[in-house]
């Protein structure tokens, strides 16, 4: 069973690449949230568990983060990737 941690900064479009951003600035968004990462990692068709009480180790900020189960099909960029399509979705 392979799990996945997905914080919200591999998101946020306010952060560079070396600053934790892991998808193309065109995927990003702005102040993500575990909820609609959660959200989005449903739509794609996984289990999310969002684990509120966690922080990013380059952040002082509390936002939490996502443990994707069961998502050893996937490469975890192809996964980020579908997932930011869909919070962009969820926003519209």
């Amino acid at each position: 069973m392979v799990e996945n941690v997905i914080w919200p900064v591999a998101f946020d479009a306010e952060r560079s690449r070396s600053e934790g951003r892991r998808v193309p600035s065109d995927l990003a968004v702005t102040e993500p949230t575990v909820d609609e990462i959660a959200k989005a990692v449903q739509q794609v068709g996984y289990d999310a568990v969002i684990e509120r009480d966690k922080t990013y180790p380059r952040e002082r900020e509390q936002r939490g983060r996502v443990v994707v189960k069961d998502a050893d099909d996937a490469t975890k960029t192809d996964l980020l990737g579908a997932v930011a399509a869909y919070v962009q979705v969820l926003r519209e």
